[in-house]
């Protein structure tokens, strides 16, 4: 009835065969065979292990990356959309790609440490379009009819709400995998002649999955729809009535619905795609043709009888495979922080208002306050950071109390002595002009030692010239002077005393003077 082409160079394909009926005397020129093209084809022999590692594994990690993703199953009533999906209770190797995602991803996430992880679940089912919650508690005691109903709200932003579904949170995979077995117990199965525990409602299992860095403000949050649909049937062919034809009724209206977004989503040039025809397609309105990145499982059940559905099967598939999706990675700001930033933004705002309409606050701040203003100021004066504010809002008391506050504390370490540094880079800075004050007095002195040694000489000149014109004495009185003249300046350097260095000390300049005095005396004597 079919074969299977998987050439590693081309595309796999599917063709299935459809032999005549040779009547005789008619010409039947019906197509024999039909060939659809898939990304991947997989036999009845393919194992759970398989068919997870190539659909559902990819779709995960990009969950955890931040995008959203959705995997679900089409196919008529048997063929093996919810062994595909859920699994089989029979072996534990039967696990379908539900549990087998939950133990991928928070194997995942036990291994990241980096980031803060947190998960929620919904079960959500369409029964007869009507939404109702498999999570809920009140399945067990309650009717179907007596149970909440969940509605779909939107938004302006045409956000798709749920009201009345329930978001459960699961810390651990068995946590995850007791919610499912829960849904999954709640859950309309029928038998109908297709199948002997047919499920007669769509089910959308839903983990939302979050993600922040520690410190950081930024959250990205994901969510993995899987979907089980409901299996489409030929009532003519089955023969069902009673609640079962109400049930393929619903069944295949909302299959309908959907085959009609998808195919006014592959046509380029609609303006207009009716997501709101059923429940089921505004529910999944981000999975087909949104933000989120869609995989479809096409079952088939391949037996003579069923080749009509098997072919209208691969046909939907294909146009699906013509829908682009968009899928962008959903960061948003934390809106705990969003909300603690708006009410600080707030409360500035009304104490500027405050201040410019000059409206005075009489009363005086607590002792709650005070404290919190001085433990404010501490740390403000203890941070080193260059950008660091002390904030203590527009309000005129708080101000005027962190200026007393702050004079107290400079008035104690005055007091105290702590402010050594800030005195010898002072006394630093004045020395300075106090060398320079001395240099001047130095200065003076040194020129008044020189106007007296030049006083001295011109004296001792004359006294010379006296001394030449006496030269007819005695011998011994004219050697007497020779001594008394050479004794005060050698020859050569009559003017010595004059060179001597500015460093020289007072106390040298002195007794030079006083050498050259008594040496006038001595040559007076002589003479």
């Amino acid at each position: 009835i079919y074969s299977i082409d998987e050439d590693e160079k081309l595309t796999p394909s599917l063709e299935i065969i459809l032999p005549r009926d040779l009547a005789d005397g008619f010409v039947n020129n019906k197509r024999e065979s039909y060939r659809f093209k898939f990304q991947r084809i997989f036999d009845q022999n393919e194992k759970q292990e398989t068919i997870f590692e190539n659909i559902a594994k990819p779709v995960a990690e990009s969950v955890l990356a931040g995008y959203n993703g959705t995997i679900f199953a089409y196919g008529q009533t048997g063929s093996g959309k919810t062994f595909t999906i859920t699994g089989g209770a029979e072996r534990y190797s039967d696990r379908g790609i539900i549990p087998r995602t939950l133990s991928y991803i928070f194997e995942q996430l036990q291994k990241d440490s980096s980031k803060i992880y947190t998960t929620h679940i919904s079960y959500l089912e369409i029964y007869n379009e009507c939404g109702y919650d498999l999570l809920d508690p009140r399945h067990e005691a309650s009717s179907l009819e007596d149970l909440p109903k969940v509605t779909v709200l939107e938004d302006p932003d045409q956000n798709i709400h749920l009201k009345n579904l329930s978001l459960h949170q699961a810390t651990t995979e068995e946590e995850a995998l007791n919610l499912l077995f829960l849904g999954d117990t709640n859950r309309m199965i029928a038998e109908t002649p297709m199948n002997q525990a047919s499920t007669r409602s769509h089910c959308i299992f839903t983990i939302h999955l979050s993600s922040k860095e520690p410190g950081s403000a930024t959250v990205r949050q994901a969510k993995l729809h899987l979907v089980d649909l409901a299996g489409s049937e030929r009532v003519a062919k089955t023969g069902v009535g009673g609640q079962l034809l109400t049930e393929a009724k619903y069944i295949n209206l909302s299959l309908h619905y959907l085959e009609q977004v998808i195919i006014a989503l592959s046509e380029k040039h609609r303006s207009h795609i009716p997501y709101r025809n059923s429940m089921m397609t505004s529910v999944l309105r981000d999975s087909l043709g949104g933000n989120c990145m869609t995989t479809m499982i096409a079952t088939l059940s391949l037996e003579k009888r069923n080749i009509d559905e098997s072919i209208s099967t691969c046909r939907f598939a294909q146009r699906v495979a013509l829908i682009k999706n968009e899928a962008v990675l959903n960061e948003e700001i934390d809106p705990r922080l969003m909300i603690i930033r708006l009410q600080k933004e707030i409360q500035e705002l009304k104490d500027e208002l405050a201040i410019v309409t000059g409206e005075q606050r009489t009363e005086a701040l607590t002792e709650a306050e005070l404290l919190q203003l001085e433990e404010r100021i501490t740390s403000f004066l203890e941070d080193q950071h260059p950008e660091s504010k002390l904030e203590v809002g527009a309000d005129m008391r708080k101000i005027h109390h962190c200026f007393h506050y702050l004079k107290k504390l400079l008035n104690d370490k005055n007091i105290h002595g702590t402010s050594i540094a800030s005195s010898e880079i002072k006394d630093h800075n004045s020395q300075e002009p106090l060398k320079e004050e001395e240099y001047k007095k130095l200065r003076d002195i040194l020129q008044q030692r020189d106007n007296e040694i030049n006083i001295l000489v011109t004296m001792l000149k004359k006294e010379k010239k006296k001394a030449q014109d006496a030269l007819h004495f005695s011998s011994m009185d004219r050697s007497e002077l020779r001594r008394s003249q050479s004794s005060p300046f050698p020859p050569g350097n009559p003017e010595g005393p004059r060179m001597l260095p500015p460093s020289a000390p007072t106390q040298a300049l002195d007794s030079s003077t006083s050498q050259y005095r008594s040496s006038v005396l001595h040559g007076k004597t002589g003479q």
